[in-house]
């Protein structure tokens, strides 16, 4: 009695989690059919037995009227009531256990149940019309992955609602530097209000025809982080062939407020997706050419995500590779009677396919061997079976190892035996001595120890390789053998031998290489991105350094022996005089200092700038002297120290020979260091970035990437400061978006034949320069009315009138040539229509741009009536008036590099023996790399703050966001940790950021 009293306990507890079986019981009870008490069974079906017993209820009966309700031939209709469509929704919030039906339902594999039992979480990755129960994965604090979430939309809503929420119980960012930029920033500024979604729900992201088994936009939104309506509007923006800067500044609300880099790790994301979409269409097409493609194939190319699945599935069928195993045994005939051992093992008799006079066939182990390498290769091809193993390696330590190799040993040996040479090889093994005995969790490997390690795999020093655990391989093989691959009848021994064999040759012929593969490519790749992204940072805080204008300034690019080049500038730039003293020559200084006091008196110049090169040092001790001994006076005389990498790549530059022609290269490198204090955006977009001399590892990364990045960059900080088309260099306005060489050229020579241009509509006549490129380029170019109206009366331009385009079907029409006082600020002219509205609510003009009267009316009519009722009234955007403001309340010449610091200016020097551990010190950051910062106290060999002293209880707010820590340029307070004088090395701790 009491193991049935236990097993009904069970029975009803097993009952009461199934919502099918209680509305059949709704449906069999009359006496229950009361609503409101129906409810309270589902809740606990412990207490609804207790109370049945309890029948004061039982006036109930007297409602027999009810039965009315009882000769409800509508009964019959209730199973038409299709609660059995609802039957698939209600698990997905109440049935705990749902999991043992998946396999029932994909595959008749009898055994997966049990796998279950074990604890198999692979099954989350199956496909199957059950696998929706598994909303319990909501409650986790992570999204679920692509691969576990179905189809639906129902599913699809609710995962994004989860997404959405999960951002938010992160409002505070971590000070962490493996981990990725924060993808979604909103401005202060940013209204509040409804997104503007577009129509289009979808969009055609690969084109071409192309198509995969998988949503292109869902693969995107779980590799960068962001929303899926962000990434379809993203998506087709890019297609429309919109600009990063466009997009950053003049269509905010669409792409939900994300930053430069954020939007362009989208685009770079959804490259390659096209990319491996286009790879993959070629694949096909050179497999259907080849006669090999079968509809399995084409299908498991069409469902792989990365190019490592693509190169798995196909390398099989590349040209010129040796005919795979399983190839040679399927050509044998053999592939059925691998699918036999697996659908129908009992019947199999191997005897019957042994044929003495073939090869590969001749004896009954060579047909098992060819079964079995037919079984290995289906193994490792399976989708499922290798989304198990990978989840198999998730939850084990997976090791990243790294060794000195044998052959830098070996010639490290032979050198050590020969006189003279043995500081070639030894030192380059030295320089990996952290690396020689390497162990590390693959998920704990920091970017820049990935990168060292690749560098001396390259150089053949290192050996790495990734340890898995040999617990996976058991793991697995039982996995295998008994639930994913198990046969669906009785297989003999022999025969779940050979399957035995296929499972372990397939895990250590096939499997194991993939998964190594598949980690270095993952550790790699996310290397790249963070080596890439410090570049990013730390090129664009150089380029928007304030520049130093309005004085004279004299570049000094030092040496020794062929003499300081000098190259004294005016306020704008222009070359007064060039010379070469010789300052550290034995004698004759005296000389050369009345020759610099010379200059700097003639041409006014009180300020020096001295590359950071060959001598640097010693020129920079000769003029601290000079001005200690105040031998420039009545000049009160300063320097500074900029840094001259790729001054000397410039001036063999081809741009450099045209620009400067009649100079001497070593000349041409003392303009470019002066010209790097006075407008460093316009100086250091003529050389390649890589030559800034900022970042690490740079030649160790994937150089497309870096390039498509750096370049992204340049452009948007030229767009974004913003150019005079009329007295910019054509180098510089090439980097404007929308803008390239050859429309750069174009814009060059209608300046030089018609003369400066006086409105932007103008741009709009010039010869490559279409609609889609103005509108893109319009916001970015400015024209100040001091150089429009500038005339050339010697060797001017033409009188003639330039021409209108002709337009497509319509008569071209005339384009005025006066000055649009708007045509300076950053405002679009698609929005000068809404400008002009504001500002006669505000009684303003467009006289009055930059004047404290109309700041003042702007600023009292915003504070009054609000932004966004504004922008109602308008019929505009919140954003698109911001802009607005803005570019009416500022002043003329605005320069967004205003709130940059600018460089040092110093009168005296001190050493590197003049530190001392425990001494505090100020200085400048000069390169931010993964593992620290390097920062310039004024000794001539920078410091490094290791990354260990970089807390975010040290560093403002603004600098707490995930991987960006310092930025090249800010002032810091820092203390003295270690001083190696033998090696100059100079440790350093951080105290707290001047600002």
């Amino acid at each position: 009695m009491i193991r049935r009293a236990k097993t009904a306990k069970v029975y009803i507890e097993v009952t009461t989690d199934d919502e099918d079986k209680l509305e059949d019981a709704e449906d069999d009870s009359d006496d229950n059919a009361d609503d409101s008490w129906h409810p309270e069974q589902n809740v606990s079906n412990k207490k609804s037995v207790a109370r049945k017993p309890a029948k004061p209820r039982e006036p109930k009966p007297k409602k027999e009227p009810k039965p009315k309700r009882e000769p409800k031939p509508k009964r019959e209709p209730k199973p038409k009531a299709e609660r059995k469509p609802r039957a698939p929704m209600v698990p997905k919030g109440k049935n705990k256990e749902p999991l043992t039906d998946v396999p029932t339902v994909q595959q008749p594999e009898p055994q997966i149940p049990a796998a279950m039992e074990a604890g198999v979480s692979a099954s989350c990755e199956r496909e199957g019309p059950q696998e929706p129960p598994r909303v319990k994965e909501e409650r986790l604090s992570f999204p679920m992955p692509i691969s576990c979430t179905p189809s639906g939309s129902n599913f699809t809503s609710s995962t994004n609602q989860q997404s959405q929420v999960v951002k938010k119980e992160e409002p505070e960012e971590d000070f962490t530097f493996d981990e990725p930029a924060v993808k979604k920033q909103k401005t202060s500024t940013a209204s509040q209000g409804s997104r503007p979604i577009r129509q289009a729900q979808s969009v055609d992201v690969f084109g071409e025809g192309l198509h995969m088994n998988w949503d292109p936009i869902q693969v995107l939104a779980q590799r960068t982080g962001v929303e899926q309506w962000v990434c379809v509007n993203v998506a087709q923006l890019l297609r429309e062939e919109n600009t990063i800067p466009f997009l950053v500044r003049y269509r905010k609300q669409m792409i939900n407020y994300m930053d430069a880099d954020a939007l362009r790790e989208v685009q770079v994301a959804l490259e390659e997706l096209c990319g491996l979409a286009k790879k993959c269409q070629s694949v096909i097409q050179t497999l259907k050419k080849d006669g090999v493609l079968t509809s399995e194939l084409e299908v498991s190319l069409k469902n792989c995500r990365t190019p490592d699945e693509l190169d798995h599935v196909y390398s099989p069928y590349k040209k010129g590779s040796k005919l795979s195993k399983a190839r040679r045994a399927k050509e044998l005939g053999l592939e059925p009677v691998a699918l036999a051992l697996l659908q129908n093992p009992q019947t199999l008799n191997l005897h019957s396919y042994v044929k003495p006079g073939t090869e590969g066939l001749s004896t009954i182990e060579e047909v098992a061997t060819g079964v079995e390498q037919i079984l290995a290769h289906m193994i490792a091809k399976d989708t499922d079976t290798l989304n198990h193993v990978r989840s198999l390696c998730d939850r084990s330590a997976v090791m990243l190892e790294s060794s000195v190799s044998k052959t830098a040993l070996k010639e490290q040996q032979q050198q050590q035996q020969r006189a003279g040479e043995q500081k070639s090889k030894p030192k380059d093994i030295d320089k990996f001595q952290l690396y020689s005995a390497f162990s590390c969790s693959i998920h704990r490997v920091q970017p820049h120890q990935t990168l060292a390690i690749n560098r001396g795999e390259n150089l053949k020093i290192l050996t790495v390789k990734v340890k898995v655990p040999d617990a996976i391989k058991n793991d697995f093989s039982r996995w295998c053998v008994n639930i994913r691959w198990r046969p669906k009848g009785f297989a003999r021994p022999e025969l779940m031998k050979i399957l035995l064999d296929a499972v372990e040759d397939s895990y250590k012929r096939l499997i194991l290489p993939l998964l190594c593969r598949g980690y270095r490519t993952k550790l790699t790749t996310a290397a790249e991105k963070e080596s890439v992204a410090m570049f990013v940072r730390n090129l664009r805080q150089r380029l928007l350094t304030c520049p130093v204008r309005g004085q004279a300034i004299m570049g000094v690019d030092p040496g020794y022996r062929h003499g300081c080049k000098l190259a004294v500038l005016s306020s704008v730039g222009q070359i007064l005089h060039t010379d070469v003293v010789y300052l550290h020559s034995s004698g004759g200084k005296n000389n050369e200092a009345g020759k610099l006091r010379h200059l700097l008196l003639k041409y006014s110049c009180q300020t020096v700038v001295i590359g950071n090169g060959t001598a640097c040092r010693e020129t920079e001790a000769f003029f601290a002297d000079l001005i200690k001994q105040r031998f420039f006076q009545p000049l009160d005389v300063s320097y500074c120290i900029t840094d001259e990498a790729g001054a000397s790549i410039y001036s063999v530059s081809a741009e450099a020979v045209k620009e400067m022609p009649d100079l001497d290269p070593n000349i041409r490198s003392a303009v470019s260091i002066g010209r790097r204090v006075q407008d460093p955006l316009a100086e250091l977009v003529k050389i390649d970035p890589k030559h800034i001399g900022i970042g690490t590892y740079q030649h160790d990364v994937s150089q497309p990437l870096l390039r498509a990045a750096l370049d992204g960059t340049v452009q948007e900080c030229v767009s974004f400061v913003g150019v005079d088309i009329n007295i910019c260099s054509e180098t510089l306005m090439r980097h404007v978006a929308g803008l390239n060489a050859g429309r750069a050229r174009s814009i060059a020579e209608w300046r030089e034949k018609f003369g400066p241009f006086q409105n932007r509509e103008q741009l709009t006549q010039v010869k490559g320069l279409g609609p889609k490129s103005f509108q893109q380029c319009a916001g970015f170019i400015r024209i100040n009315p001091e150089t429009a109206l500038r005339t050339h009366s010697e060797g001017g331009p033409s009188a003639d009138k330039p021409v209108a385009k002709k337009g497509k079907g319509k008569a071209s029409q005339p384009i005025s040539d006066q000055l649009n006082p708007l045509d300076q600020t950053c405002i679009h002219p698609e929005s000068y229509a809404i400008a002009m509205k504001f500002l006669s609510v505000v009684g303003g003009s467009v006289s009055q741009l930059g004047q404290t009267e109309l700041r003042q009316s702007v600023e009292a009519c915003v504070r009054d009536r609000g932004l966004e009722a504004l922008a109602r009234s308008l019929d505009a955007t919140p954003d698109t008036l911001q802009l607005i403001v803005d570019g009416l309340t500022q002043p003329p010449g605005f320069d967004i590099r205003q709130g940059f610091d600018q460089p040092d200016f110093k009168r005296g020097i001190v050493s590197i023996s003049d530190l001392h551990p425990g001494g505090v010190v100020t200085g400048r950051v000069t390169n931010m790399a993964l593992f620290g910062a390097f920062v310039d106290v004024g000794v001539g060999r920078s410091g490094l703050i290791p990354n260990r002293y970089l807390s975010a209880a040290k560093l403002p707010e603004d600098l707490r966001r995930r991987s960006l820590a310092l930025c090249p340029g800010e002032r810091v307070e820092v203390r003295v940790i270690d001083v190696d004088q033998q090696r100059k090395r100079i440790t350093l701790d951080l105290l707290r950021v001047l600002r």
